[in-house]
This record gives structure tokens, C-alpha cells and sequence, in this order.
């Protein structure tokens, strides 16, 4: 009787839910580690993501991002035979998109080129949180579509803030949501992320789904290839100048009228 009891005790004392809860940093070491360890997340140079990109019924947009350390991203998508150009340099982010009427590059404002400066980290934001200047906090656990998840919120050094979904089983992220101050105004979104392949002993998702928070509108990507430490030219990221105007021909010399008789 008294081997049960003291084994009893044993038990509920493991279980204290003080004793079980893990810390940030430990939720945090097993998503790099399920992802891959940290070796090889800092030995991807390049990445290239081939895929498309579905804005609504029957609009499809093939598209490839390429993203380079240090801080280096460009996103080139078709629509309608028209390709479109997003990058970000490492300092600022410049754009052409032809369907809005504008075929020469141009700088996005710095609200815009958040996304861009957020893409262009390679290893992601909770890797290196410290040294990047970012804040982070367990919120807790939280359902997400029925799976047990860790909420970790993110704050960024500029302010803005990601709460970040990882799986309690897997160690995965399966959920964003990001809060960004765009043009004054506070705009929440929310991110899914499934179907996770290995690519060089690395997990990334290939199904990531992306809305408005309240909008039934559902932006989804399909990735469809992952290549990893490809050659990539730095003035790829670069904004291109705009094409010279060509200035208007002057009509040919007419012939001298006649002297009248």
C-alpha cells in the first residue's frame, strides 16, 4: 500500500502543470530543431520558390521568389500575360507592375515594403530573436483547426507584431498573425501554413493560405519547387532604371514648294 501511494504521489507531482509547461525558449530551440537544426538553416545562402498564386475563382498568377543573405527578396508573378516585379535591395523596395498601368520601376513607400523587409530573413524571426531586437512571449496554448498549439507572440523591433502558432506534436509553425501599421491604419491578417516537405533535410511548407482578419477573401499559394544555394546575381535585387523616352521623330524635310510663275 504504501509502494501505490508514494508511486501515486510521484505522478501527480510530475504532472503539476508548473513542472510540464515548457519556456519560450525551449518551444522556440524545438521549432528550429524540427525544422531542421540550426546548422542547416544558417548554410542556405539562395532559396528559390517556384509556385502560383490564387487571388479568386478561375485567377491564377504562376510566380517565383528568390531570396538571398543577407537581407536580400524578389518576387516576379504573371497575370494575364503581364509580369509584375516586388523586391527589396536590403535597404529599400522598389516595384513594377504593368496591369496597373505602370511599366517602370518605382520605390514603395516604406509601409509596403514592410512584407518585403520581413521575407528577406532567411532563417525566420524566432531564430536569433535576441541579436535581430525582437521580443518574444508564451501566451499560452490554443487550438488551431482541433491541434494543440503553443501561441508565441513576436514583437518586432520596429514595433509590429506576429503571433506565431506552433504545433504542440510537430514543432511547426501552422498559423500566423500579423498586426502592421500600414498608412496609418492597423491591419491584421492571418496566415496558414500546411503540407510540409523536406527539401536537404529542411521542412518548409508548401500550402500557405493568407486573408485579411474578417475577410472571407483567401489569397493561396502552392509551392511547387524548392531549390536551395543557387547562384544568384545581387543586381537581381536591384531597381532597374526606367526605360529612357524615346523623343519624337521630326517629320522629313518637305521638298521646297515651287516658285509660282
Amino acid at each position: 500500500m504504501l509502494r501505490k501511494l508514494f508511486l501515486s504521489a510521484a505522478v501527480a507531482f510530475l504532472l503539476t502543470p508548473a513542472l510540464l509547461a515548457q519556456t519560450v525558449d525551449e518551444i522556440i530551440a524545438k521549432n528550429i530543431e524540427a525544422r531542421g537544426g540550426l546548422d542547416k538553416i544558417k548554410a542556405v545562402q539562395s532559396m528559390r520558390s517556384s509556385g502560383k498564386m490564387e487571388f479568386g475563382p478561375g485567377m491564377e498568377a504562376p510566380g517565383v521568389m528568390i531570396q538571398k543573405r543577407p537581407s536580400y527578396v524578389r518576387l516576379d508573378f504573371t497575370v494575364q500575360g503581364l509580369t509584375a516585379t516586388q523586391a527589396y535591395d536590403g535597404k529599400s523596395g522598389w516595384a513594377i507592375m504593368p496591369f496597373t498601368g505602370k511599366k517602370d520601376p518605382e520605390a514603395m513607400s516604406a509601409d509596403d515594403t514592410k512584407d518585403f523587409e520581413d521575407e528577406a530573413d532567411l532563417d525566420g524571426p524566432l531564430v536569433d530573436y535576441k541579436s535581430k531586437g525582437h521580443q518574444v512571449e508564451l501566451l499560452g496554448k490554443e487550438k488551431v483547426e482541433g491541434t494543440d498549439a503553443y501561441k508565441v507572440k513576436l514583437t518586432r523591433k520596429n514595433g509590429d507584431v506576429d503571433i506565431i502558432y506552433v504545433d504542440a506534436d510537430s514543432f511547426l509553425e501552422i498559423k500566423e498573425e500579423q498586426t502592421r501599421t500600414i498608412r496609418g491604419t492597423e491591419r491584421e491578417s492571418e496566415t496558414t501554413l500546411g503540407d510540409y516537405r523536406e527539401v536537404n533535410g529542411l521542412m518548409f511548407p508548401f500550402a500557405v493560405a493568407s486573408s485579411i482578419k474578417g475577410s472571407p477573401q483567401q489569397q493561396k499559394l502552392t509551392i511547387e519547387k524548392i531549390e536551395l544555394n543557387l547562384p544568384l546575381d545581387d543586381a537581381s535585387f536591384k531597381m532597374p532604371a526606367a526605360a529612357p523616352v524615346l523623343a519624337d521623330k521630326p517629320d522629313a524635310a518637305k521638298p521646297a514648294d515651287k516658285p509660282k510663275n
